[in-house]
């Protein structure tokens, strides 16, 4: 029988009784529902995010429906928070510490906000980087181009950054013949202004580089279109799995004692 007409068949039987008592469910009864192995469900209680289960007089586990509303929020709370978060949340409220709990779920809902807030900046800095819409940063060393330092000071990172991005091919500044430093000139400041603000938006050097090569090659700015649309779509789909998780946290915490 599918876990959640179970678990409702069963809380119509608990009806004015605890749910930690009366039926008993097995490791086995909770991990079929969710496609999860067994030893899975002993790790997360382990973990904190199941409330302890009871013992039969075999020394067996005995879950009950409380357990299963656990399982259901946790595994509702993960795509929105991500695990180690959604550990957090559910040993939070497994110790009864709520208000931690909430805590951690304001810090996720901020963190989705800054998320929000740096598409806008890359939105905003491919606007500027249209063609003839680079300004040079403050600091400009060289006619034409800028050095590693300036550059750096500018965007609030280390030199050691920008040369490690080199390494990755994310951009390649030309070298100034009499004294070996490198010179970004405007095509390198727009390739690493991109490289920033994408690193911001949680993406990884592997997967920028094509990027940056396809903007290269093209000219222009269209290719980081679609990554702008999935970078878009995922946000979305974080917010909404929040959404998700909070109500299946809440039916837990309406159900739980005390």
């Amino acid at each position: 029988m599918n876990l959640r007409l179970r678990l409702d068949r069963d809380i119509g039987r608990t009806t004015g009784r605890n749910l930690q008592s009366g039926v008993r469910l097995r490791p086995v009864d909770l991990a079929r529902g969710h496609g999860l192995s067994t030893q899975a469900i002993r790790n997360y209680e382990d973990a904190g995010i199941l409330p302890a289960a009871g013992r039969t007089p075999h020394g067996y586990r005995a879950y009950t429906p409380l357990h299963a509303r656990a399982l259901s929020a946790f595994l509702a709370l993960v795509p929105g928070h991500g695990h180690p978060t959604a550990t957090s949340i559910m040993r939070a409220v497994n110790q009864g510490a709520v208000e931690e709990a909430l805590r951690l779920i304001d810090e996720s809902h901020a963190q989705l906000l800054d998320d929000r807030r740096t598409l806008q900046a890359v939105e905003s800095a491919l606007r500027d980087l249209e063609p003839g819409a680079v300004s040079e940063p403050a600091g400009v060393s060289v006619p034409g181009g800028t050095f590693i330092g300036p550059l750096a000071g500018k965007l609030g990172i280390r030199p050691a950054t920008l040369r490690k991005w080199e390494r990755a091919g994310l951009v390649r500044p030309r070298r100034d013949p009499r004294t070996g430093y490198r010179v970004y000139d405007d095509a390198d400041v727009r390739d690493v202004r991109l490289a920033h603000q994408l690193r911001r938006g949680g993406y990884l050097l592997e997967q920028i580089a094509p990027l940056i090569a396809q903007v290269r090659a093209a000219g222009g700015l269209e290719p980081l279109e679609a990554a702008l649309r999935d970078w878009h779509g995922r946000l979305s789909a974080r917010g909404r799995a929040m959404l998700a998780g909070a109500a299946e946290l809440e039916t837990y915490l309406r159900e739980r004692p005390g």
